[in-house]
């Protein structure tokens, strides 16, 4: 890629440019876009004409503050769908924009790189914020100080192997459902509400790589699983799920549950409201000492 090929080719008056769009999806899935008449190529992916995406003008600025602007777009059968949207497989999906040479796609410039924010669907369209690179130091920062554990089952802080097979379940769906409960039979090994307070995964079929919360896991045996949304495509028997245990964050469950109190990184024994508005009351015995006592 050369930027210097680009600025000689603009200097000349007579200018042979276009906008490019990419969108890699958490799935791994990238899909191009150009609002050229034809179709280019370059960086391993192919940029699709009259695909009916467009982005707004750009709004940059110096410092931290955010860069974000829209792509505006139909939704296509062959391109951006509204069951893909709905099903949450473009959320947080990764964008790049570039100024590209069509006849010579080389000489490129990438102006906006980031990521997709909400998405709002009607008429038969779509509207997308795409949002810089800089939204993420927008972020809330830093440890939070509570009674429960601030680490994520499995993450870096907490340390627990969450692909131990004591700590999941990969089963076969072999009853119908409408993508929110299910129906599990013969489970052995997990006690009851093992996977509340977990995810489930879809491991194949239509809803591949889609994922959602366990509001409710109760049965021995036969185990009815309730999620908190239902998994937003269709699946059929045959179709592969994944169970991973959940964890409600206190100090007893990651000893008992997952032997994992070591790395426990709440503060039970945290003074709480009632404490910290605790003022000293003439019918207590007063002897100086702190009023926690």
């Amino acid at each position: 890629m050369s930027i210097g090929d680009l600025i000689t080719h603009l200097e000349t008056g007579t200018t042979h440019t276009c906008h490019c769009w990419s969108i890699t999806r958490q799935d791994g899935i990238t899909l191009g876009f150009t609002d050229h008449d034809a179709t280019l190529f370059f960086d391993s992916t192919t940029f699709a004409p009259q695909t009916g995406l467009n982005a707004k003008a750009l709004a940059s600025s110096t410092g931290l503050s955010v860069n974000n602007t829209e792509a505006v777009g139909a939704l296509t059968s062959d391109a951006i769908t509204e069951a893909d949207i709905f099903a949450g497989r473009y959320d947080g999906a990764q964008v790049v924009i570039w100024l590209v040479c069509w006849d010579n796609t080389g000489a490129r410039k990438i102006l906006f790189r980031g990521s997709l924010g909400e998405i709002t669907r009607a008429s038969g369209g779509f509207q997308a914020e795409l949002l810089g690179l800089t939204a993420a130091l927008n972020q809330q920062q830093g440890r939070s100080f509570l009674k429960s554990c601030s680490a994520a089952l499995g993450d870096v802080h907490c340390g627990v192997r969450i692909d131990d097979p004591a700590y999941r379940l990969d089963y076969t769906v072999d009853q119908d459902t409408a993508g929110q409960v299910f129906a599990l039979s013969d489970v052995v090994g997990f006690q009851p509400a093992w996977f509340e307070g977990g995810q489930v995964t879809v491991l194949t079929g239509d809803a591949a790589g889609l994922k959602a919360l366990i509001k409710s896991d109760t049965g021995e045996g036969t185990r009815k699983v309730t999620l908190w949304s239902a998994i937003a495509a269709p699946i059929q028997i045959g179709d592969q799920i994944r169970l991973t245990a959940g964890c409600d964050k206190q100090p007893l469950t990651c000893r008992e549950k997952f032997a994992n109190f070591i790395n426990f990184r709440g503060f039970p024994d945290i003074p709480g409201d009632d404490w910290l508005v605790s003022v000293p009351r003439s019918d207590q015995a007063n002897a100086g000492r702190s009023i926690n006592r």
